[in-house]
């Protein structure tokens, strides 16, 4: 039994020494802060104009309609907030799980 822990000991070791193992990391992090900045930083400006020009989302969309500028508004955030949860899943899919694998494989 520790023969075996000792191997993935050092599997372990070579991996998170590998460069291309800090690259991964580094760009998986970069991605996932930037896109929850961004959804957070459109959350907050809108949660702003609710607050201090809450009369720009009453504004009607047209001449004797109901709807009002604030829905799309709406709507159009919870549509880029799964944009971009898209986004990190298709980076994940690709690009990070190519990269893992070949630090994988590597490592043997």
């Amino acid at each position: 039994m520790t023969d075996i822990h000792s191997t993935d000991t050092q599997r372990c070791e070579r991996i998170r020494g590998n460069p291309k193992f800090l690259q991964l990391v580094s760009s998986r992090s970069r991605l996932a802060w930037s896109l929850s900045a961004a959804v957070l930083g459109i959350y907050y400006l809108f949660m702003l104009v609710v607050a201090f020009a809450p009369q720009w989302l009453h504004a009607p969309l047209g001449e004797h309609r109901m709807l009002t500028l604030g829905m799309p508004v709406g709507a159009a955030i919870i549509l880029f907030s799964w944009l971009l949860t898209g986004w990190y899943v298709y980076s994940a899919n690709t690009r990070f799980d190519a990269l893992g694998a070949a630090i994988l494989e590597e490592s043997k």
